[in-house]
């Protein structure tokens, strides 16, 4: 079972990941296969499984080291994640993903709906089996609530030219960070730590998880679709304003107001005037320096955690900077 290069660094880690996606497609049930099989290569379509990697380094600071439970609840964070990828999908009409086609352009939008519900289901199907907390369960609920209020939030807000910085990051913080939060609070309070060190935990996801979608954004104006394996500038295309086209908004707004004002009528050759603009101006710069503060705080947060027998602490500074670093 192939994953990401990224994990050949962290083999004990990349055992355990390799398992989770095992116990994935076991979880996986359905009397129509050909839909089962769209949703298997979904997970398997390359995804970095960022989340339950830190859902299990953070199980390492618990006294409870059962891998089992360990790796199941990485699994359900995925498939959480897995979930919300394919219904956001359906909202953005997207056709492609890591470059492959999308459960909803193969399939439709019932059908695309129908997977996501399905695997939300999964996700608490093992939650109920492996949490021994009610807590933990009453955690994941609420984050999906935080991650939809995220989405409401950025639905409400698209097109609209008087959106702030931090409309974006209260956005964000819903759909994106939060998962990172829940993912490092799961790992740590299921595995025995104190109610406090699980919420140090959550604090360090939910700063890597706001660096991380900065990060993307950013990529949305420097990168291609070919790099991407997604299109960009959909976002504009729909009206949703991300960070670097909000900073370019404090110093270009003259140029950027009459291309943003055609609204859903923009063409392909609006978008890249925008894209020129943007990259011209200073917001990508301006965008990467709010990533980097994120990314400073979690990796200060980090290197206060105690250390462990193994090297924990270690693989998580390193791999939280590398993600945040990233170019592509």
């Amino acid at each position: 079972m192939k994953l990401h290069s990224m994990w050949q660094e962290y083999p004990a880690l990349q055992a355990d990941l390799s398992a989770s996606l095992q116990l994935m497609e076991k979880s996986l049930k359905l009397k129509n296969k050909e839909v089962e099989q769209a949703i298997l290569s979904m997970i398997h379509s390359g995804g970095k499984l960022l989340r339950p990697a830190y859902q299990l380094l953070f199980s390492a600071y618990g006294s409870d080291k059962d891998r089992e439970k360990a790796v199941a609840l990485a699994a359900s964070i995925e498939m959480l994640h897995t979930a919300s990828l394919i219904h956001d999908d359906i909202v953005d009409h997207a056709d492609t993903r890591r470059k492959l086609p999308t459960i909803r352009s193969e399939f439709g939008n019932d059908v695309a709906v129908y997977a996501g519900d399905y695997l939300f289901v999964c996700c608490f199907k093992l939650m109920a089996d492996y949490a021994s907390s009610m807590k933990s369960l009453q955690m994941n609920s609420r984050s999906m609530e935080k991650i939809l209020a995220g989405e409401l939030g950025q639905m409400s807000k698209r097109y609209d030219l008087s959106v702030t910085v931090e409309d974006y990051l209260e956005n964000i913080r819903g759909k994106t960070a939060e998962l990172f939060a829940l993912s490092c609070f799961i790992g740590a309070y299921e595995s025995g730590t104190s109610l406090r060190f699980a919420n140090q935990a959550r604090e360090i996801g939910e700063a890597i998880g706001l660096a991380f979608q900065i990060m993307d954004d950013v990529l949305d104006y420097s990168q291609d679709a070919a790099a991407l394996g997604k299109p960009v500038l959909e976002d504009v295309r729909q009206g949703v304003y991300s960070l670097p086209l909000l900073m370019a908004l404090k110093s270009d707004r003259q140029q950027l107001l009459p291309l943003l004002e055609k609204q859903d009528a923009m063409t392909d050759t609006d978008t890249h005037e925008v894209y020129r603009i943007v990259q011209e101006s200073a917001g990508i710069e301006e965008a990467k320096k709010l990533a980097a503060d994120y990314t400073k705080k979690a990796l200060q947060a980090i290197q206060k955690l105690p250390e462990t027998k193994d090297e924990t602490k270690t693989y998580l500074y390193q791999i939280t900077a590398q993600i945040l670093g990233r170019q592509n």
